[in-house]
């Protein structure tokens, strides 16, 4: 029998929300709760509340959850996404409950600051995993979307209104040196998850303004191998025309870039910005250009 579409999940993403759900749940019981460090979310609430109730961390945060996730089914109307959400919710909180029994209790270093980090960089590992493979890890990231979706709020201010609540509360339980070492941790953390779904800068965004777009454009091509597109364009305080170029450079290759550009064109106008991935795009050889074959060129 053969699942609705809505329903179905490929092998690839199974495995990266299955990944990022273990990860986040040795997370809370390898560095967040030995540190009583409570970083916003559902994990931070658990952690809250079992310093006065000693319920365990898996089944209060699945117990957080479920409002939350009524809530998004009814609000999100997401069926497929909410799905695989709530695949994450039941199997992290089933793990963390798990690998508490053989993981140590007091963790494994007792510095805070070491705690925070490895917390922040094993949590937004996890975070980004579980992002990759369409799904979410609950809790504030709910309530997030639907604020932004009745009130225009960016989903980052959101995110900083939740979790510094829950982190001011901690701040009162555990000590504010945790509530900071907490607060670290959600800064590095939301870094290391935009490094995960969006992998290192790698890639270099160029803008060219010249007088001389075809030379220019040629130098690139014949030297570098990168292809350019050419737009038309005025300067609005002149109200002279001008060639805008635009192309990816590799990281390595932009002071070569510059210095194409600086000698084919002395007066050009140069604007490198950072990039994370480009895709598509033909090979240096189809081209024509004389140091075909080696990298492949991002744009016509």
């Amino acid at each position: 029998m053969k699942l609705p579409q809505k329903l179905q999940i490929t092998w690839q993403e199974f495995l990266l929300l299955t990944s990022g759900a273990v990860i986040q749940a040795v997370n809370v019981n390898l560095f967040l709760l030995p540190g009583n460090i409570a970083p916003g979310g559902v994990s931070g609430a658990a952690i809250i509340i079992r310093e006065f109730t000693g319920w365990p961390i898996g089944v209060m945060m699945f117990i957080i959850n479920i409002p939350l996730v009524v809530i998004g089914f009814r609000q999100l109307g997401r069926f497929r996404f909410l799905i695989r959400m709530i695949y994450v919710v039941i199997l992290t909180s089933v793990i963390v409950d798990l690998s508490a029994i053989w993981l140590p209790a007091e963790g494994i270093v007792a510095d805070l600051m070491l705690n925070a980090l490895y917390a922040a960089v094993l949590g937004g590992i996890g975070n980004g995993l579980i992002y990759r493979g369409q799904g979410s890890s609950g809790g504030t990231s709910i309530l997030g979307r639907l604020v932004q979706l009745r009130t225009g709020i960016p989903i980052s201010q959101t995110y900083l209104f939740s979790d510094g609540i829950i982190i001011l509360i901690a701040g009162l339980v555990f000590g504010w040196e945790q509530a900071l070492y907490a607060l670290l941790t959600l800064f590095v953390w939301g870094a290391v998850t935009d490094q995960v779904l969006e992998g290192p800068s790698t890639i270099r965004m160029a803008f060219i303004i010249s007088d001389h777009p075809q030379e220019v454009s040629q130098a690139v091509i014949e030297q570098l191998g990168i292809g350019i597109t050419a737009l038309p364009g005025k300067g609005m305080y002149t109200e002279e025309e001008h060639g805008i170029l635009f192309c990816t450079i590799n990281r390595p290759d932009v002071i070569l870039f510059q210095k194409v550009v600086v000698n084919t064109d002395p007066e050009a106008f140069i604007v490198i910005g950072q990039g994370h991935q480009a895709v598509g795009g033909v090979l240096p050889h189809q081209l024509g250009s004389p140091q075909s074959g080696a990298r492949k060129n991002y744009l016509l």
